[in-house]
């Protein structure tokens, strides 16, 4: 958990990343900016503002070795000594510019800040942040002129309502790459990438927001692709499935490997099934294997959006399924055509 409560920013430097491949410039700035009191408080909120998410990363590289990660090392400098921090944030700015190849890539402002009293997972420490703003906004400013008139005019600038793309480093860990927080609002196009991929270089930590994700990741899998191949499922079945999983881990705290499996597929044969498919997809995505953890509230509310129970029959109808299975029954007329009868109390 991330508390910036007491956070200071200390120092703070900002260089212009153009598209290389565009042939935009890279623009670096000579010396730290100067911040005034009421801006620096400003600054904090919107550099820190958005780290909200239990996801946690660490530096790692294309082998797998972390010390060979250039942003390590720079960052690494950067906490042991203040005196090179404006020189390794130029280089930091020099590293995004020499990775920002794709076209789609867009120029920003970069910004690099020190923070001192930031606490995560109850320890305090000092952190790093990269900062890169993408989107520039127009806005009408009002001015009042000697005369009395007023002059009204548009001018361009960054939004501080959210992040574009953001990373803290916290100084903890650094045996084992750091600790990291990312932010990329640009969604996961191939253009996206290259902040997490080809800048950053990070890898997940494996805690209970991983275990969660990489869970409901394998039944959901489970359900939609390997069910149906192997057992007589209907659509509406694997939609009931879908629901029994997601509902498993809105009501607990917990979870039980065994009592998950129970639950939720009941039938021995299929739980068979699913144990094989979990050992195949751990084995081939290097998932580690955990029976109990605590369960990640911000996943399960994330990927409730992709459990939805929803029977598409072909374009004429949408059918949600919210809640008793047994409601739905399945048939096929003696013509070949299929329909579901549906049973209900009362109408909405």
């Amino acid at each position: 958990m991330l508390v910036t409560t007491h956070a200071e920013l200390t120092h703070l430097s900002a260089h212009q990343i153009g598209n290389k491949t565009n042939g935009d410039d890279l623009a670096v700035s000579k010396e730290e900016l100067e911040v005034t009191d009421d801006l620096r408080l400003q600054l904090q909120e919107f550099f820190l503002g958005s780290f909200v998410s239990e996801e946690v990363f660490r530096f790692s590289s294309t082998d797998g070795d972390f010390r060979r990660n250039p942003l390590f090392q720079m960052v690494t400098d950067m906490f042991e000594s203040s005196r090179v921090f404006h020189l390794r944030t130029i280089q930091v700015a020099k590293h995004l510019y020499e990775v920002s190849t794709h076209p789609q890539i867009k120029a920003g402002d970069l910004y690099v800040a020190y923070f001192t009293n930031v606490k995560i997972d109850d320890e305090e420490t000092d952190a790093i942040g990269i900062f890169k703003a993408e989107s520039h906004h127009s806005f009408l400013q009002l001015h009042r002129k000697r005369d009395g008139n007023f002059a009204l005019d548009c001018q361009s600038g960054i939004s501080m309502d959210k992040l574009d793309k953001g990373c803290l480093i916290f100084r903890t860990q650094a045996g084992d790459g750091f600790r990291l927080s990312i932010i990329d609002r640009t969604g996961k196009s191939h253009d996206a990438q290259y902040w997490k991929e080809l800048f950053l270089r990070a890898e997940p930590v494996h805690n209970h927001f991983q275990s969660t994700k990489n869970v409901l990741d394998i039944a959901r899998q489970f359900v939609t692709d390997q069910m149906g191949d192997e057992f007589d499922v209907s659509r509406a079945d694997q939609a009931g499935y879908l629901k029994k999983s997601i509902d498993y881990f809105k009501k607990r705290g917990e979870f039980n490997r065994q009592e998950f499996e129970q639950e939720v597929f009941e039938d021995p044969d299929l739980i068979k099934s699913y144990k094989k498919f979990d050992r195949e997809y751990r084995s081939r995505f290097s998932f580690d294997d955990e029976q109990v953890f605590d369960i990640s509230r911000e996943v399960v509310r994330k990927q409730s959006r992709v459990f939805k129970s929803v029977l598409k029959l072909d374009k004429n109808f949408h059918i949600y399924i919210h809640g008793d299975r047994s409601l739905i029954e399945r048939g096929t007329e003696k013509d070949g055509r299929k329909f579901y009868k549906i049973y209900y109390r009362e109408e909405f």
